[in-house]
């Protein structure tokens, strides 16, 4: 098969999208037996240096088009329908477009991924071009698609009852834990012990109630720092100017995998996710993890993963602290409930899907 992905969120510094997509297009380029991929993408200058650097080494076609003001052209090529992607691309079996875009194409399988219904649920927590952007690639997808990819079990079923999108329609192809986390390799070079929390900093990831918790873990006179690794982001942004607490920011992967291997434990108290990736990559690096009892959370939390509910402060303190002296049944139960996300996985389960539609 000619498979054409839309690969324009690798035009920024990645985080849990960009991941997921560089890593199954790095798996489905070394799946057999081979296919030709043709990653694309309208971008900025930028943009195509991020691109390049996310698909360095991988076989594939690269066509990425620089242009001026390159979310308007997306969305204006979304709408307009028109050209078709053919002209662009040449012919192909599937295009499967992203969240940024949804442009026409003449023939093949029309495909595409959902990672979540966040917009839908919980506008408060998005931004005004979230919404829009992706109200319409929700439509774009229940008219158009043969195959729509989904992240989770429970996003599977949030889009067959949200969306009315038939269940044979859906395929899932789980989050894939990147080889480089594992429990041996570099560590830290930040003070131990510390406790990890990994985010963008948007209002459902929960740090305010992170904040209150570790507040209360002060007052109880714990060593741990707080370290709270990720990008700036959208909404009421939380005051780290507590005593014990060290934002770094945005982190390169390979710092990443050494903090999650140092950490005494990862916090993930998020509201809601279409599936919840540090959880199993803080697992795979030998880290406990307490996480919120959202169900959106189960299928990677697993039996493993210590949950609470994040809203209470005190209850949130005492599973991080019961996390943090977890034995080694505990962590070697998260190393085995962590293989199961492999990127060889999450690309068959896409390939299959393209295959039973072609």
């Amino acid at each position: 098969m000619r498979i054409a992905i839309d690969v324009s969120p690798l035009s920024h510094p990645r985080t849990g999208i960009g991941n997921y997509l560089s890593t199954l297009v790095a798996a489905m380029s070394d799946a057999e037996p081979a296919h030709e991929l043709l990653a694309f993408a309208p971008t900025r200058a930028r943009g195509r240096r991020y691109i390049r650097e996310a698909l360095e080494g991988l076989d594939v076609e690269q066509r990425v088009i620089r242009v001026p003001c390159s979310h308007r052209v997306r969305q204006a090529w979304s709408r307009i329908g028109w050209p078709p992607a053919e002209r662009v691309l040449g012919a192909f079996d599937v295009l499967h477009f992203s969240d940024w875009m949804f442009p026409p194409q003449r023939r093949g399988l029309r495909a595409t991924t959902i990672y979540d219904l966040v917009p839908l649920h919980f506008p408060a927590w998005t931004t005004a071009r979230t919404r829009t952007m992706h109200a319409r690639k929700y439509e774009a997808a229940r008219q158009e698609c043969g195959l729509i990819v989904a992240i989770s079990d429970y996003t599977a079923a949030d889009i067959e009852d949200t969306l009315r999108i038939d269940r044979d329609r859906l395929v899932v192809a789980y989050p894939a834990v990147h080889p480089r986390y594992t429990p041996t390799g570099e560590p830290s070079p930040l003070k131990t012990p510390y406790i990890l929390a990994v985010a963008t900093l948007e209002p459902r990831k929960g740090l305010h109630e992170l904040l209150d918790a570790y507040a209360v873990m002060r007052s109880r006179g714990t060593a741990a720092r707080l370290v709270v690794a990720g990008a700036t982001g959208w909404g009421e942004q939380v005051d780290f100017e507590l005593d014990g607490v060290q934002r770094i920011g945005y982190v390169s992967d390979d710092e990443l995998a050494s903090l999650y291997r140092s950490a005494s434990a990862l916090v993930y108290p998020s509201r809601f996710e279409g599936f919840g990736l540090p959880i199993v990559e803080a697992m795979a690096s030998g880290t406990p993890v307490v996480t919120s009892e959202h169900p959106s959370i189960d299928e990677a939390s697993g039996d493993v993963a210590f949950r609470c509910d994040p809203s209470d402060a005190e209850t949130l303190a005492q599973t991080i602290e019961l996390a943090s002296v977890a034995g080694s049944e505990r962590i070697e139960a998260g190393l085995e409930h962590a293989a199961r996300f492999t990127p060889q996985a999450c690309a068959q389960a896409v390939l299959d899907g393209y295959r039973a539609r072609v």
